[in-house]
């Protein structure tokens, strides 16, 4: 299959890149962060969004949704990178939905994805318990108790938690480091026993500390099988992958320009500083970068659409690190050629240097995603 994208996803992606450079600038990100929003994202926007398809591109059509897949996503997600659009997009409409659509029962999915394709209902993914992901590591404990469950432990970096309307709960209820014995559970936020902490994280995007005290859940809580959360959260994680890679393409792309503007404009001992060949031979390497992330992810997300992969998908890993790779390149040379006002908050590269580290942390950072793929591979 040609690793080029095709004229409808083409159009999507230039729909999605038009409407969010018009109304999500960075400006408008400025202004949520200075002024210290509570919900750290527009939800009127994020209705737009919705209207548009955005909420509901991985949700099936028997629910409101668009039922394409990971490569529509990720060009929804290149966009958002772009602009750097702080919108609940990759923790609703990717995990949440994808964990509800390919896990949930027939009342689950009537009762969430309708109102997730429609933007009025947020979801968050509360699986990490340590600084670094590791999805493996699940001490939160989830007893049997009469007709329900009781939730007991701690989760961090729960990406828009303190904005979800529903929580997917990572949680033990095997022996502990079994990886048969996790299971995942849906939880309102509001849910008794349910304690959130909001986070501002550097780049100004939103994250939660969240507290599971004696929460009682009913057994209708239950997503998928219980014991079976380890396996159904390999396949979403690595879509979510897949689609995050795309956010550090758009985040590299739009740093790469963004340089070059200013290589154009800035001047020195009277010519203008992109005609100095060390700078071109650092455009010209970076370029190539990007270009060789863009293949690797858009091919990532194809193999993951056409269902190919008995089981974890290799090249999640391959496109994962690339792309947070290529992003902090694009954004450590954005900052060096800028000189020193590109360390000031007056230029936005910053912000774009901000992101690419807490999107390359999340799910996974570079060297972690390389020890995956050499696991996988035998090594």
């Amino acid at each position: 299959m040609p690793i080029v994208l095709t004229d409808t996803q083409e159009m999507l992606r230039d729909s999605a890149m038009t409407f969010l450079q018009e109304n999500a600038p960075i400006s408008a990100l400025r202004t949520l962060r200075d002024t210290r929003d509570p919900a750290g994202f527009s939800r009127e926007l994020w209705q737009r969004c919705a209207a548009l398809g955005f909420a509901g591109v991985m949700i099936d059509e028997a629910y409101g949704g668009s039922g394409l897949g990971a490569v529509e996503a990720g060009v929804i997600a290149e966009a958002i990178g772009t602009t750097l659009a702080p919108l609940p997009f990759l923790s609703t409409a990717v995990l949440g939905a994808s964990l509800v659509g390919l896990y949930g029962n027939d009342s689950q999915r009537s009762a969430l994805l309708p109102a997730v394709a429609a933007g009025r209902h947020l979801m968050a993914l509360a699986l990490d318990e340590t600084a670094r992901h590791r999805p493996e590591r699940i001490a939160t404990q989830a007893r049997r108790d009469a007709d329900g469950y009781v939730l007991d432990g701690s989760k961090v970096f729960v990406v828009d938690g303190h904005v979800a309307d529903t929580l997917v709960v990572a949680a033990r209820t095997g022996a502990a480091g079994a990886s048969d014995g996790i299971s995942l559970f849906l939880v309102p936020r509001d849910h008794a026993g349910v304690q959130v902490e909001r986070c501002v994280l550097a780049d100004a995007t939103n994250a939660a500390r969240i507290t599971f005290d004696a929460a009682r859940v009913p057994a209708d809580a239950l997503l998928g099988n219980a014991g079976a959360g380890a396996q159904m959260l390999e396949r979403v994680l690595d879509i979510a992958r897949a689609v995050l890679s795309s956010e550090l393409l758009g985040i590299a792309d739009a740093s790469f320009t963004r340089t070059l503007a200013y290589l154009k404009e800035r001047r020195q001992f009277g010519k203008a500083i992109g005609e100095f060949q060390a700078l071109q031979h650092r455009a010209a390497h970076l370029f190539a970068e990007i270009e060789l992330a863009r293949a690797a992810v858009l091919r990532c997300q194809q193999r993951l659409d056409e269902g190919h992969a008995d089981g974890p998908e290799p090249l999640v890993c391959v496109a994962k690190a690339k792309a947070g790779d290529t992003a902090t390149l694009a954004v450590q040379e954005g900052v060096q050629m800028h000189g020193g006002i590109g360390m000031t908050d007056e230029f936005d590269i910053g912000f774009f240097m901000k992101r690419a580290r807490t999107a390359q942390e999340w799910l996974g950072d570079a060297n972690w995603q390389l020890d995956r793929w050499a696991t996988l591979r035998g090594y």
